[in-house]
């Protein structure tokens, strides 16, 4: 089978792996050409994310929705580059909110220059997603303004933390689903508009793109403790104090391991204690329960699924379901 980018999914049908490769071919050309600035620095910070490329992940899902209507209908390419616009200008700010010096392997904007300079590129990113969104009609502005807003709440949620009468699962599973699923529903939903999907497969792929985002962030959670081959060193989020859903099920749970509850409790200094937390997190029940949860949630996608046409778009989609899972082990 052949793959798709470095997503690694694997496409049974040559025509359709091809055309999917063409448009995201024409989408990477378009949206470097959409980035247009009178100032060569604005252009220089504006691209750096983009040259550092990335799996372009939401673009990808709206393509293979959109097959199941008209796949060249106008505004499905414009639609991919708004939201992919969106998401770079997301990373250009949260990694000042989270004081990241790296982002795709390389230096991020913030580290380059400064927060002033990541936040305003960010805010460019999100005036040209703005511009192209115009030209697609007001459902489409309505759509990612009540998208922008989520990804806000999320992020702003996640900020603040949990209250005192919070359930820190919960919290955590909500600034998920806000910062990540609300974007990749958008993509399913503009998918479904601009293609003329009928409206209970818009429905349906909606469904899919929520699970399938929240699946997708919480295999993120995973492999922070689990891979050791994605690309990032084990126990970044565990050094930074940060709690993921495995740790947040191990906090929970009044029979873990003291050990390991005293270890996930704070930010993680020593290199020795790091490597101590990783092992006992990986076999321990949180994690388990983290799987469990992750599979759920690719169940939950695989059943919307279920109510779609066979087609190779769907055995396409069925893949990148399994591919999330894959990537966790």
């Amino acid at each position: 089978m052949a793959t798709a980018g470095s997503l690694g999914l694997p496409f049974a049908d040559p025509a359709l792996e091809a055309r999917i490769r063409s448009r995201l071919a024409e989408m990477e050309d378009a949206l470097s050409a959409s980035i247009q600035s009178e100032a060569a620095f604005v252009n220089e910070a504006a691209r750096h994310l983009l040259r550092a490329g990335g799996k372009r992940f939401r673009p990808l899902l709206l393509l293979l929705a959109a097959e199941f209507g008209d796949p060249d209908a106008p505004g499905v390419l414009p639609a991919a580059l708004v939201v992919e616009l969106t998401h770079l200008a997301t990373l250009y700010h949260d990694d000042v909110m989270d004081e990241a010096d790296l982002r795709r392997g390389a230096k991020s904007a913030n580290a380059r220059w400064d927060n002033s300079i990541a936040i305003l590129t960010g805010d460019f990113l999100f005036a040209h997603a703005s511009r192209l969104v115009a030209g697609l009609g007001p459902d489409a502005v309505r759509i990612i303004a009540e998208t922008f807003a989520e990804l806000v709440t999320g992020q702003t949620r996640e900020t603040v933390g949990a209250g005192p009468d919070d359930d820190p699962i919960a919290h955590h599973l909500r600034v998920l689903d806000e910062k990540t699923a609300a974007l990749i529903d958008t993509c399913a939903r503009y998918a479904g508009m601009f293609s003329g999907a009928r409206e209970e497969e818009t429905a349906a792929l909606r469904r899919y793109g929520r699970a399938v985002g929240m699946a997708f962030q919480i295999s993120d959670d995973i492999i922070d403790i689990s891979s050791t081959d994605s690309g990032k060193t084990p126990g970044t989020d565990l050094r930074e104090g940060v709690r993921t859903l495995p740790v947040l099920y191990t906090l929970a749970d009044p029979a873990a391991d003291p050990r390991l509850r005293e270890l996930v409790s704070g930010p993680i200094t020593s290199e020795e204690l790091l490597h101590e937390a990783v092992e006992l997190l990986t076999c321990s029940p949180g994690m388990a329960r983290a799987r469990k949860t992750l599979a759920d949630y690719a169940d939950a996608a695989t059943a919307e699924l279920d109510l779609l046409p066979e087609s190779s778009s769907r055995d396409a989609m069925s893949s990148l379901v399994r591919y999330v899972i894959a990537r966790t082990r």
